[in-house]
C-alpha cells in the first residue's frame, strides 16, 4: 500500500525528467542535417564555451547524456537523412535549374547600357 503512494510520486518525476531531457537533441534534429551526434556536439559546445552564461550550463551538463543516448537511437535516421550538399549547394543548384544566371547577367546588361 505505502508503494502504490509513492509511485504517483516516482513515475511523475520519471516522466518529467525524461520529457525534458535531450533538449539538444531535439533542437539539432528540426533543422537541416548537421551529422551525426548533432545533439550530444550542440550541448559539448555550450559547456566548452565561454560566452555561455552560467544559469545553461549546469543544464548543458545534465543535458549531455539524454542528447548522447538520443543521438544514439536516432543514429539510423541521421544515415539516412543525411545531406551531401551543404545549404549553399542546395540554393546554387536551385538557381542553375530556375535559370536564375541568365536573368541576372540580363539584368545587369540593361543596366549598364542605360547609364
Amino acid at each position: 500500500m505505502k508503494m502504490m503512494k509513492s509511485f504517483p510520486l516516482t513515475g511523475l518525476l520519471v516522466c518529467g525528467v525524461l520529457t525534458t531531457s535531450g533538449c539538444s537533441s531535439v533542437m539539432s534534429h528540426t533543422g537541416a542535417s548537421q551529422g551525426y551526434y548533432p545533439g550530444t556536439r550542440a550541448s559539448a559546445d555550450m559547456i566548452a564555451d565561454d560566452n555561455t552564461s552560467w544559469a545553461i550550463k549546469p543544464l548543458a551538463v545534465i543535458d549531455l547524456p539524454f542528447s548522447a543516448v538520443l543521438d544514439t537511437i536516432l543514429l539510423p535516421w541521421d544515415y539516412f537523412r543525411t545531406d551531401k550538399d551543404s545549404a549553399h549547394d542546395r540554393v546554387l543548384q536551385s538557381e542553375k535549374l530556375a535559370g536564375t544566371d541568365a536573368s541576372l547577367a540580363t539584368a545587369a546588361a540593361m543596366l549598364s547600357t542605360s547609364h
